[in-house]
């Protein structure tokens, strides 16, 4: 994937559809007296019903679609975190598997797999998606590679009423949650909107005229990002930005999507991957212009009021908020670090050694393989893994070798 300016031109359909999903969002702007938050920008660009970006019937992930996840890369990867889910599992007993937003349907298929040589098959493979596509896609693949498994999975609309036993796994899901896009000037914060403009969509000039929107916004910040940014006299200066502008953006429905995911374990873990930093990196002085990217059709680019439901929005995660917000909600930290470290703890060498007996002539491409999920220079740094536990003890494998809590 490369980081592009230039970017292929959308069909006319895809162009209709996208001009659909404009009007709708326009509306929202007028209703609003002539603009919006960019959060809610997001939040229709990715999930308007029938038209934003994750929920209409458009090819996302693989090579025919935008973004290529690490499931998509290798078997490895779901193999290693089924490794991690057998360990709950037989720990507790027995109990389900929760996916957050299963994309092609794969990584279910891949995790089944191997619990089933393993001897260690859930009860239930529960998958939450909100795409109607994707849906339908996950049952193909799952009736391809498992057809004998497929009586274990079940679709849902929403979290499960009772709380379970087990695990829940977020790949790749936090960092398509709507966020807040905010700037600070000469120390204050103001909240970047969205307006109408004669090509489409563009930000509101900061900063905002109105001082109390900046007001109401400090309320909002984490109270971790007041201090990195907005210093007061008696702290100094700090690292706060003073005399220039800054934008950088946080997830207000973070602690309220923790609180839910507490709220359905009743035993177990949640784990979650994703691509981000802790909080003093995120919020770092030299990071004067956030971390939103856009996904289009392997192009990556950075603006994302351009084509509303075809591009893919997503900002970094802040694991050290997502920490907190799981503290907040109840669940216990039980471990932090990089996806590479991950995959070593959860049996990487054991699953490619195995891979590679039962087919020597594909060890360049399982090698290559490795390598992507791997490397410092790939996915192995950038991306971490994070885990929170209720009423589960044991360590986890997964972060039994470099736990990077102290990080956070």
């Amino acid at each position: 994937m490369r980081f592009t300016d230039t970017l292929p031109t959308p069909s006319a359909e895809a162009l209709a559809h996208s001009e659909q999903l404009a009007q709708r969002i326009r509306a929202a702007i007028e209703r609003n007296g002539g603009s919006i938050s960019f959060h809610d920008f997001m939040q229709m660009a990715l999930y308007e019903p029938g038209l934003g970006y994750y929920v209409a019937g458009l090819r996302k992930i693989g090579q025919a679609g935008d973004f290529i996840t690490a499931p998509e890369i290798s078997p490895l990867f779901s193999q290693c975190l089924a490794n991690q889910c057998a360990q709950v599992l037989a720990e507790l007993g027995g109990g389900d598997i929760v996916e957050l937003g299963a994309g092609s349907g794969i990584m279910a298929a891949d995790i089944l797999a191997h619990l089933e040589n393993i001897g260690c098959l859930p009860d239930h493979y529960l998958i939450l998606d909100l795409s109607p596509e994707l849906r339908d896609r996950q049952r193909q693949t799952l009736q391809k590679h498992v057809p004998h498994l497929l009586e274990r999975v079940v679709w849902l609309e929403r979290l499960p009423a009772n709380p379970l036993r087990g695990v829940i796994i977020g790949n790749e899901v936090l960092d398509a949650m709507p966020v807040e896009l905010f700037t600070v000037t000469n120390g204050v914060p103001f909240p970047v909107d969205v307006t109408i403009a004669d090509q489409g969509f563009a930000f509101t000039p900061h900063p905002n005229p109105s001082p109390s929107r900046g007001e109401g916004l400090r309320e909002k910040l984490p109270s971790a990002v007041q201090k990195l940014l907005l210093p007061s006299p008696l702290e100094g200066e700090g690292l706060g930005v003073r005399g220039s502008s800054y934008t950088s953006e946080f997830n207000p429905a973070l602690p309220a999507w923790m609180r839910s995911m507490a709220d359905t374990l009743a035993a177990g873990i949640l784990l979650l991957i994703d691509y981000g930093y802790e909080h003093a990196d995120y919020y770092r002085p030299e990071r004067t212009e956030g971390t939103l990217l856009c996904h289009y059709q392997h192009r990556v680019h950075a603006n994302p009021l351009i084509y509303p439901g075809l591009q893919d929005i997503t900002a970094s995660v802040d694991f050290t908020a997502v920490a907190n917000a799981g503290l907040d909600a109840g669940l216990e930290l039980a471990g932090y670090t990089t996806q590479a470290m991950f995959l070593a703890n959860s049996g990487l060498e054991a699953v490619f050694m195995q891979a590679l007996e039962a087919n020597p002539a594909k060890q360049y491409h399982l090698a290559q393989q490795v390598r992507t999920l791997s490397l410092p220079a790939e996915m192995g740094e950038r991306f971490k893994a994070i885990a929170f536990s209720k009423g589960f003890t044991p360590t986890l494998d997964g972060f039994r070798l470099a736990n990077r809590q102290h990080y956070l």
